[in-house]
């Protein structure tokens, strides 16, 4: 071990393949080493730590999430909102503790702000303030990495479910409370659908604090 060549992305991009194997707990440096054929002391020269590594896989994460982007942008603001939205979600669910990782990351490059940039620029354009289009977007970003984080505690990866979540289970046992048994269905399932609602919601919430159509 030790001969092997490595730099930031390679690590990245193997840090991203192991968490998919054992989740964000997991991922440890020595296990990314294991995973390279070199011993842990060489990630150091360039990681710090390990915070900054997940700063990497982040930054790795958008980069790939820019191709999934629809083009021709969407005309309005209200469109390229969800479209980013629903497209960051796809992005998230590829990776075990994919919302984990993304959440609160600094980014390590400056490949967001052309994106950012135009959707601002929509925005204001549209008659929101900068300030205004920022809560906004600050918002709804919240909304789909907290749905995710909440999607992948039940379903870790898009083919498995955590046991205990077994809604026909979950029902028995909440048998004295049948609004809340029935509910489950819909709490711990549908999530495509529910995702696609209630960022409707948010978006349309957006609309009315700041009454910008």
């Amino acid at each position: 071990m030790g001969t092997t060549k490595i730099d930031r992305a390679r690590v990245a991009d193997a840090a991203l393949r192991l968490l998919n194997e054992v989740g964000l707990d997991g991922l440890t440096l020595r296990a990314i080493a294991r995973e390279l054929d070199v011993k842990a002391p060489a990630l150091y020269w360039h990681f710090k730590d390990k915070q900054a590594l997940l700063d990497e896989m982040a930054t790795v994460m958008y980069r790939r999430m820019l191709s999934d982007l629809p083009g021709p942008t969407p005309h309005s603001w209200q469109q390229q909102m969800f479209a980013y939205q629903s497209v960051l979600r796809g992005a998230l669910l590829r990776y075990r503790d994919g919302a984990k990782v993304y959440s609160g990351a600094r980014f390590t490059g400056t490949d967001h702000a052309e994106g950012l940039e135009a959707h601002l620029r929509t925005m204001v354009d549209a008659g929101f303030e900068l300030w205004q289009a920022v809560r906004a977007g600050t918002t709804v970003n919240a909304y789909t990495i907290g749905f995710v984080t909440e999607e992948q505690g039940v379903q870790p990866m898009p083919d498995e479910r955590r046991e205990g979540y077994d809604v026909d289970d979950r029902a028995g046992r909440l048998k004295r409370y049948p609004l809340a048994a029935a509910a489950g269905a819909e709490i711990f399932g549908r999530y495509d659908e529910r995702f696609e609602d209630g960022l409707r919601i948010v978006i349309a919430g957006i609309e009315a604090r700041y009454g910008v159509t």
